[in-house]
């Protein structure tokens, strides 16, 4: 059965779908079978891999909407093993049309079911906002990977977030668990930097990934490749952290659930870069 994982923070522009797009990516490179499904209105990670917008296809709002099942908007995409279930910004309508239904809140749970046996993993792209996509994408979910920029601002909002799951837990999905909190557009040598990290690393404490993700001119050009970062430049700084993260999140698998494959592409993928290198541009 694959784990289920919302990527979220209602806070934007923190680097939500690019690590829902890369860490799907490079997941599937280790030759595991992914499923990202974009939740997000505004549909980037249905851009950033490279499918123009289109208000005729299936999309996730057929799958919420009961209009028609996740095999049949599932679309695949390069790396090989990596399938993308779409958004269109009539997505927007899913939020006041599903209010009147009954079990609004599970009705992404419900459409992943017939497929989850297939994939180790299905990543979900969340919008930026606590709104009925959210809450559908968290009571799905297995746990919740935060990505947040290393600014004071960015505490407040997963503050709200956590109050959100506690929710959310309480009503819907008790089992629901932070799967890690990872640092985005990270430079270490600002000092503002190290501090929102040594707080985070008191709340959060090992939930804080080792794993930080930098500033990085590839990760930032490759959406309009319609590309992972991986596939666009494998050697940059970018494809190197995102292959990291892939790793560190795989390694807090039960070790019966742990892809062997992957982890054996993961060892051999190329060596960490220094510390002090992560805080670097290409």
């Amino acid at each position: 059965m694959g784990r289920i994982i919302a990527v979220a923070n209602q806070k934007g522009g923190v680097g939500k779908t690019t690590t829902a797009i890369n860490l799907s990516a490079s997941l599937a490179a280790a030759e595991i079978p992914v499923l990202l499904v974009d939740c997000d209105p505004q549909s980037n990670s249905t851009s950033g891999l490279g499918f123009a917008k289109d208000p005729d296809r299936v999309s996730t709002y057929h799958v919420l909407m009961g209009l028609a099942s996740a095999r049949e908007a599932m679309l695949r995409v390069d790396p090989d093993g990596l399938f993308v279930i779409p958004a269109h910004k009539n997505l927007i309508g899913a939020n006041i049309e599903l209010v009147s239904q009954e079990r609004r809140e599970f009705r992404l749970r419900e459409g992943l079911e017939t497929v989850r046996p297939e994939f180790e993993f299905i990543i979900l792209d969340c919008p930026p906002a606590l709104d009925l996509l959210t809450l559908n994408a968290l009571v799905a979910a297995d746990s919740v990977l935060i990505p947040m920029q290393p600014e004071y601002f960015a505490l407040e909002g997963v503050s709200e977030l956590m109050d959100t799951m506690e929710r959310v837990r309480q009503s819907f999905n008790p089992d629901l668990t932070v799967e890690g909190v990872v640092l985005t557009m990270y430079d270490e040598r600002t000092n503002l930097a190290q501090q929102v990290a040594g707080e985070l690393k008191k709340f959060f404490g090992d939930r804080l990934l080792r794993t930080s993700i930098p500033r990085n001119v590839r990760l930032a050009e490759a959406p309009s490749h319609g590309k992972p970062v991986l596939m666009y430049d494998v050697h940059s700084r970018g494809a190197e952290c995102y292959i990291r993260l892939a790793k560190e999140i795989m390694s807090r698998l039960p070790s019966r659930q742990r892809p062997t494959r992957a982890e054996q592409m993961m060892t051999e993928s190329q060596p960490e870069p220094e510390t002090e290198a992560l805080g670097t541009t290409d």
